[in-house]
């Protein structure tokens, strides 16, 4: 059977939906599983063993995207965050089954509508994806591996990392950085006074990582730190690259980001700052790995102080 996943948002939205790509090859492994992504995750996805086919939606017209659905030969789809767009191309290609939640006005073109009411949060992004997959399979096992994905080099990528950055001691990375469904950071000198704290118990390595689109972040944390024995990596590298690297930190701290969803994924430990609202909480956003590994905070909109300085402790007892 040819399954079609449509997921074509952001990075951190791409890997909630891994669970339930994972679960569809699990149920049986005949299946072939292909992913309708954007561009920005095609490396993730060519390194996930139960994805079997990548097609990108870099914006071509929806004839051509239909065009290409079409060749496939797919017997069912399941799109987990929908656009007219996407749904369109999906009723031109013929699909005989195609499955969405049913949520805006292109609920229309699928065959299959399955009411979710994802607003409520009764459970989390990853998981309502999940129970998508119940649409096509009833009797679908819905466990999977945790960390869901692995690589063979991490180790030697982490190694050649700390030789060239001259690190000796175990990581805990901060990202200051934010994006995505993300509203809701400490400013920089909180971070600052975060970071500080763990400088000053001197048991771990501290490094600064920052996308390709954070050159300018980038330059301010490096002034801020530049007498302190701290790392800042400009990431230029593909986002395996990134995974790889990370999967090898103690800790990784952050909002709810993509990186954040990125560290979940591959099994290192998070401390993670959500908006105090239930749209963007931990509770609709939290990763997919083990969740015992997972510190999770809400920052409220006022008197924030107690739970920065309740973050503050935890960070110089580590």
């Amino acid at each position: 059977m040819n399954i079609l996943v449509c997921r074509t948002d952001k990075l951190g939205d791409f890997i909630t939906a891994l669970p339930c790509i994972y679960a569809l090859k699990k149920h049986n492994p005949s299946n072939k599983i292909i992913v309708c992504i954007a561009p920005l995750n095609k490396s993730l996805a060519l390194s996930c063993e139960f994805i079997d086919e990548v097609v990108i939606d870099n914006e071509q017209s929806i004839w051509s995207l239909a065009s290409k659905l079409r060749s496939l030969k797919i017997d069912a789809s399941i799109t987990l965050f929908s656009n007219t767009r996407i749904a369109f191309a999906q009723a031109l290609a013929l699909i005989p089954k195609r499955i969405a939640p049913a949520t805006k006005i292109a609920q229309i073109f699928y065959t299959h509508r399955v009411i979710q009411r994802r607003s409520e949060v009764k459970m989390a992004e990853f998981e309502y994806n999940l129970e998508l997959t119940k649409t096509l399979f009833a009797d679908i096992d819905l466990s999977y591996k945790k960390p869901l994905l692995e690589f063979g080099d991490a180790k030697e990528i982490y190694k050649i990392f700390c030789i060239n950055n001259d690190i000796e001691k175990e990581v805990i990375a901060f990202h200051v950085g934010f994006g995505g469904s993300s509203d809701a950071n400490w400013n920089l000198d909180e971070y600052e006074e975060l970071i500080h704290a763990v400088l000053i118990e001197n048991r771990y390595q501290v490094v600064l990582t920052f996308g390709p689109d954070e050159k300018e972040l980038y330059e301010e944390m490096q002034n801020r730190f530049m007498n302190y024995n701290v790392v800042c990596y400009f990431s230029q590298e593909s986002i395996n690259y990134f995974a790889k690297l990370i999967s090898n930190f103690k800790l990784f701290v952050s909002t709810s980001t993509g990186t954040y969803h990125l560290a979940s994924l591959v099994g290192t430990p998070t401390m993670t700052f959500f908006a105090d609202t239930l749209f963007a909480s931990s509770k609709r956003w939290k990763g997919i790995g083990d969740e015992k590994l997972q510190q999770n905070f809400m920052i409220p909109l006022k008197n924030k102080e107690i739970l920065f300085q309740k973050v503050l402790n935890l960070l110089k007892k580590i």
